[in-house]
């Protein structure tokens, strides 16, 4: 089964945009989770424009499915975030200061022995340890020598390219997936990942563990309603 992690950032971002409580971010954590979400994600930054450290803290105490802390461990505030909350899995992001989004995956093999020390001391803690990578079987690979548990494939090459032509898409990613499967990682996904592009994704790679998505789905449950959105993904997961 591929579980579906909602990443709330966007709520969080339409919160700040008044300065007050509305949306409220944990209420709406709450809603993913009863509504079918098997985990919630959220990425946050140093100048905390969405999610805020204190709303981390605060998640913690009430998401009862997967918890997944996103984030670049460049700073020891992120990594100190991370052991004081102990979530189920922290995925490690190599976005640039000041990056709208993430825009790469990292190079495991120029990283080496920055990424090992940090899966070291995450794992010491138990927390399961997802590495951000683009669909590159050496960067995989080299995640594996790491210490990594898991990698996230950055999914964006994908669904720029899905509706010119889906099956040349898809294609490396397939083979990343295939080079995580052979070295005893496990597979995550993320990054533009929508219903229109989701189930394709499912289908060439069924063995994924989980996909983290977040503006599509919020985006989408501005039309739709959030309970009906997660329980339209949740579908498009269904093979």
């Amino acid at each position: 089964m591929t579980r579906l992690s909602v990443n709330i950032n966007k709520i969080a971002t339409l919160r700040n945009s008044r300065g007050g409580d509305n949306p409220n971010v944990l209420k709406v954590a709450l809603d993913c989770e009863r509504f079918g979400a098997q985990g919630i994600t959220v990425h946050p930054r140093p100048d905390e424009r969405h999610i805020r450290y204190q709303d981390v803290y605060d998640l913690k105490e009430v998401v009862t499915t997967e918890f997944n802390i996103e984030g670049n461990p460049s700073e020891r505030k992120f990594i100190d975030l991370v052991l004081a909350t102990k979530p189920d899995q922290v995925t490690l992001v190599p976005d640039a200061l000041g990056a709208i989004t993430s825009n790469a995956g990292w190079d495991t093999i120029a990283n080496r022995y920055l990424l090992t020390e940090l899966i070291q001391e995450f794992k010491a803690a138990n927390i399961r340890v997802s590495v951000f990578v683009d669909p590159d079987p050496v960067m995989v690979e080299g995640a594996k020598i790491c210490g990594a548990d898991r990698v996230e494939l950055y999914t964006e090459p994908y669904a720029a390219y899905y509706f010119e032509n889906r099956q040349k898409a898809v294609k490396p990613f397939v083979k990343a997936a295939e080079k995580a499967k052979e070295v005893g990682l496990g597979l995550n996904a993320g990054h533009d990942l929508s219903l229109d592009n989701l189930r394709f994704l499912k289908q060439c790679i069924p063995w994924m563990d989980e996909v983290s998505i977040g503006h599509a789905l919020i985006s989408d449950a501005l039309y739709l309603g959030l309970e009906n959105t997660i329980q339209m993904y949740l579908r498009e997961l269904e093979l």
